[in-house]
């Protein structure tokens, strides 16, 4: 890759996470000052999820068949800034779904897109693509910091401009992304219905599905579980801030990682802590030292799982079928998943409790454990990650 279309995909990954830096932890505290109840919050948030579930693939099948991948990004970009600007002036339940729901359409599109036209640039270094994914991590950090110190001498309102912000930046970024021509494949790629068909596909989809829904209840809930056991939004801002260095310490290793061990065994170690992580976050948020560790966890449960998982797709879904391959990642993990999982914490918080909801989150885990243990054998990734997914481990 030529370091200047690095530092400009870098840029643009930055931007998008430094928004989500803002979104992720502090718009439910946001939703929960406007009087809205659980469910409401679960719902508003959820709609993210929803739009992932169909959105990402429709974009990606326009992308594909119409060549115009860079615009429909640019686009989606200026769209969401627009949407998102509609929150300054609405408070009412239905006008904020409304927004929300039109937000996330366009929301849903450029992430996706930005990931295939990164594998088209890393031609055959996929194995890198952490490198450049890790700055969205420290974008990450950098906002959900700043919010957090900001938010505990502001009104929450100020997530507003805090956001608003950092759109502005990814639409700036994503006027400068170079494009890149797709991949050809030397070999002809399966129609994409055959890859479908094959059981390490669908145990794959489904796996990442349960690892999306298993982090339902941590995306919406887990600031508001905090602040109710005390926590400072400077100190929950910390926490996020821990569990992105972590991921983002994974991210630089996994390059090495992925050429030393197989795709398998590196889902099977995410899956596991996956179980622990959430069972002792419902259980053990009283005690500081806990939720350190349950954020350290977080690079594996994250940052490992989401580099594997990725890189078994772009190994799989090639040639023509690689847009859709990753909408199709997008939409079953990010979007049925997290829809599943932010839609029954909804539900539960209220009835169940923070504690039962995160042990709920734990068995999703736990499901998604045995679907790779059983489904996704070791002849399947019979070579190493970095084997499956470069030509050159020797770097950039």
């Amino acid at each position: 890759m030529q370091r200047f279309a690095y530092w400009r995909l870098s840029a643009y990954y930055f931007a998008y996470f430094a928004f989500i830096g803002v979104y992720s932890p502090y718009f439910g505290l946001y939703l929960q000052s406007l009087s809205f109840s659980a469910w409401d919050i679960g719902l508003l948030m959820s709609q993210v999820q929803l739009t992932r579930v169909f959105g990402p693939y429709l974009w990606g099948l326009l992308a594909d068949r119409s060549g115009q991948r860079l615009p429909i990004i640019r686009l989606s970009g200026v769209a969401a800034l627009i949407a998102f600007s509609a929150f300054f002036f609405i408070s009412s339940f239905a006008t904020v779904l409304l927004a929300m729901a039109v937000f996330s359409i366009f929301w849903a599109a450029s992430l996706p897109l930005v990931e295939a036209l990164t594998f088209d640039h890393l031609r055959d270094n996929p194995a890198h693509y952490s490198r450049v994914r890790l700055w969205g991590s420290v974008g990450f950090i950098v906002v959900v910091m700043g919010a957090g110190a900001l938010l505990d001498q502001q009104p929450l309102s100020a997530v507003l401009w805090i956001g608003v912000a950092a759109l502005v930046c990814i639409v700036f970024f994503s006027m400068r992304l170079p494009d890149a021509a797709g991949h050809v494949p030397q070999a002809v790629s399966a129609p994409l219905g055959d890859v479908l068909r094959q059981p390490r596909v669908r145990a794959l989809l489904v796996a990442c599905f349960a690892m999306a829904a298993a982090h339902g209840a941590f995306n919406i809930f887990y600031s508001i579980f905090l602040a109710a056991h005390g926590y400072s939004k400077a100190l929950v801002g910390a926490l996020f801030s821990l569990g992105v260095l972590a991921e983002i310490a994974v991210f630089l290793f996994m390059p090495r990682a992925l050429r030393r061990f197989s795709l398998r065994t590196i889902l099977l170690a995410c899956f596991s802590v996956g179980v622990a992580r959430f069972a002792l976050i419902g259980w053990g948020v009283d005690s500081l030292v806990l939720m350190v560790a349950t954020q350290l966890m977080h690079g594996l449960t994250f940052g490992a799982f989401h580099s594997a998982a990725i890189s078994a797709v772009n190994r799989w879904f090639s040639g023509p079928t690689r847009a859709r391959g990753q909408a199709l990642y997008s939409s079953l993990s990010f979007g049925a998943g997290g829809l599943v999982g932010g839609l029954v914490s909804g539900w539960s918080w209220g009835r169940l409790g923070g504690e039962l909801t995160f042990a709920l989150s734990s068995l999703y885990a736990l499901v998604g454990l045995l679907l790779v243990a059983i489904w996704i054998t070791k002849k399947d990734v019979s070579e190493t990650g970095g084997s499956c997914v470069s030509n050159n481990p020797d770097g950039v």
